[in-house]
């Protein structure tokens, strides 16, 4: 098939660092390629891909410091995608709905993978509009506050199959990956290491919107001698960070659409200790590839009992549900109905 990928340009595809929506559009790219089909990847200019890239803007907005207006970035690229339409069977966007008024009045398939959350009030009206949008979920509880979107199916995440080695023996301490903020609760995981009595090294970024939530409320936490920060941490170093982990704490307080740092974790054979919200349950096989909580004292009962699961479990979770031709495998089939069934139709 002949396949449009439509990123974000926040990020490079994949993203030099922090960045699941960059990196999952990379990881479905480069494995639509792999399987044969023709791919044109509208990205950053520093994107890497054995796709056709077409550059949205020079490099990854986060990290130019020219970029005054990231939206008109965004824009310029939609018009773009939009005049080439012809040249596919099929377009994927993965940026939300900024392109919606555009794709109804195309008649190229398509479809849209949201990424993020949408228990947000100020969708409801949007979706009610734009029924008439395919669009495919990260996990079943994401779409749960949109239930009357044009859902194609809910495909889950993957990484590729030797992207992450398993390792069987790792070290005494428990991870964080991911981003500082309040909704990914650093705070919860220090108390749960303190309380444990375990090593705990966090690596993440901190977005200047976040800035103040560190200042005040994390960086007095990491005073402790229990606990070391090592800041934010590339594709090239997760291996050892997460494979030498007896555990990653996910103990997160909002509803999590996907949650990929769980998935890259199984990958290396490290079990999870996450919070029940959002899709977690969905990811992770309580007792088997982790353990599911609801509170403080579940978490620290958890991690002492880290070590007694079977780490080759979490890497065959892995292999059997997360790995990118799985997901791939189940885009195309999306791809193939909405491109067989013709139904896209364009408003008088």
């Amino acid at each position: 098939m002949r396949i449009a990928q439509v990123a974000p340009l926040f990020e490079s595809v994949p993203p030099k660092y922090y960045g699941g929506t960059e990196r999952i559009v990379s990881y479905l790219t480069e494995e639509l390629v792999r399987q044969g089909h023709d791919v044109t990847l509208f990205a950053s200019g520093d994107s890497v891909t054995r796709a056709r890239l077409v550059a949205g803007c020079r490099r990854s907005l986060r990290l130019d410091k020219h970029c005054l207006d990231q939206m008109a970035h965004h824009v310029l690229m939609l018009e773009n995608v939009c005049q080439r339409l012809g040249e596919f069977d099929c377009a994927h966007f993965h940026v939300d709905y900024l392109h919606y008024p555009l794709s109804r009045r195309a008649r190229t398939p398509q479809v849209t993978t949201l990424h993020g959350r949408l228990d947000i009030p100020d969708l409801q009206p949007l979706y009610a509009e734009f029924r008439d949008m395919p669009v495919v979920s990260i996990s079943n509880s994401q779409r749960e506050p949109l239930p009357g979107a044009n859902w194609q199916a809910t495909i889950y995440h993957g990484l590729p199959q030797d992207l992450y080695a398993f390792n069987a023996a790792p070290g005494e301490y428990l991870a964080f990956l991911g981003r500082i903020s309040p909704e990914k609760r650093v705070d919860r995981a220090i108390e749960i290491a303190r309380e444990a009595g375990m090593p705990l090294r966090i690596a993440a970024k901190v977005d200047d919107v976040d800035q103040d939530y560190f200042d005040d409320f994390v960086k007095p936490l990491l005073q402790h001698p229990l606990i070391e920060y090592v800041g934010e941490i590339g594709d090239g170093e997760k291996q050892e960070f997460l494979g030498c982990a007896i555990g990653l704490l996910f103990p997160i307080d909002w509803e999590e659409p996907f949650g990929l740092v769980m998935i890259e974790a199984l990958a290396c054979g490290t079990p999870v200790v996450a919070y029940r919200r959002g899709s977690v349950p969905e990811v992770l096989s309580d007792g088997q590839t982790g353990f599911i909580v609801d509170d403080i004292e579940g978490a620290t009962a958890a991690v002492r009992r880290l070590s007694g699961l079977d780490r080759h479990a979490c890497r065959e979770s892995f292999e059997r549900n997360f790995t990118a031709a799985r997901m791939a495998n189940d885009y195309v089939r999306v791809y193939g109905t909405l491109a067989s069934a013709r139904q896209w139709k364009v408003p008088a």
